[in-house]
């Protein structure tokens, strides 16, 4: 690829409703996952139409357009970085812009940079519903439901496409807890329980293949109930062995261990 450089201390932040982050600089490369509105990253490589970037809350890296963010300066991005998040609660909401133009953005977009001049060169406003800080773990299953029936897309974040690692990031981000991006990053964190009799709604549930990979999790409910992100947003029964589903009379993941993050 030509007239790529490598670059220190840049800086970006997404100023469209989503963006793809990818896993090679083509727009034919896997989607590993999205930059919502307001979130902000390091620049770590750039090319003439392409960025590597590694994003602030969680570290995932990846390639995004160059055309799709904005550039900040490294204080602005370090201000940011200490300030709470708050996120837009509602399932979509409108930022306006120059002459009234309407910026639509998804559940979870970062709104903490309205405040900074020097960031929000637009003057960009937002009326909608606002959320920030920590919530009780009992508020998870509620924040749950607003991604039910979400249709899967991998590398997804948003109530219009989303995987099972991303729901359950974007559910406990909603709530003020932090989540690493993937189900098997998300394997790292939190206290492991013996049995699943132990666990609590807003429990994490992480699911392996036959090679002993964590390859998904879900968001345990009340009553051996579990919501995932499989095929879309659902709801089915959980017990010792793995996910039950229903419809189909038969178990669908295998459970590999039960995590309490909160």
């Amino acid at each position: 690829m030509k007239e790529s450089k490598k670059v220190e201390l840049m800086f970006g932040i997404c100023n469209l409703a989503i963006i793809p982050l990818r896993f090679e600089p083509s727009d034919k490369s896997e989607i590993v996952s999205q930059v919502l509105f307001g979130e902000h990253f390091k620049i770590l490589e750039k090319h003439k139409q392409w960025s590597r970037i590694k994003l602030q809350y969680d570290d995932y890296e990846g390639w995004v357009d160059s055309k799709q963010y904005q550039e900040i300066s490294e204080s602005n991005y370090e201000q940011l970085s200490k300030e709470t998040l708050i996120l837009n609660s509602d399932l979509i909401e409108y930022i306006t812009g120059p002459s009234n133009t309407l910026i639509p953005i998804p559940l979870g977009a970062s709104l903490s940079f309205l405040n900074n001049s020097e960031i929000n060169t637009q003057n960009y406003e937002f009326e909608g519903t606002k959320v920030n800080g920590i919530k009780d773990k009992k508020n998870i299953i509620n924040t749950s439901y607003l991604y039910l029936n979400a249709p899967y897309l991998w590398g997804g974040k948003t109530p219009f496409g989303i995987d099972c690692s991303g729901f359950t990031q974007m559910v406990y981000k909603l709530n003020g807890y932090k989540l690493l991006r993937d189900a098997s990053q998300q394997a790292t964190q939190g206290e492991a329980l013996s049995f699943i009799e132990e666990s609590e709604p807003g429990d994490l549930a992480f699911f392996d293949n036959e090679e002993g990979n964590i390859i998904h999790v879900g968001i345990i409910m009340e009553n051996n109930y579990i919501i995932h992100a499989s095929g879309k947003v659902r709801i089915d029964r959980i017990d010792h062995l793995g996910i039950f589903n229903a419809e189909t009379n038969k178990h669908t993941h295998k459970l590999r261990v039960i995590k309490k993050i909160i």
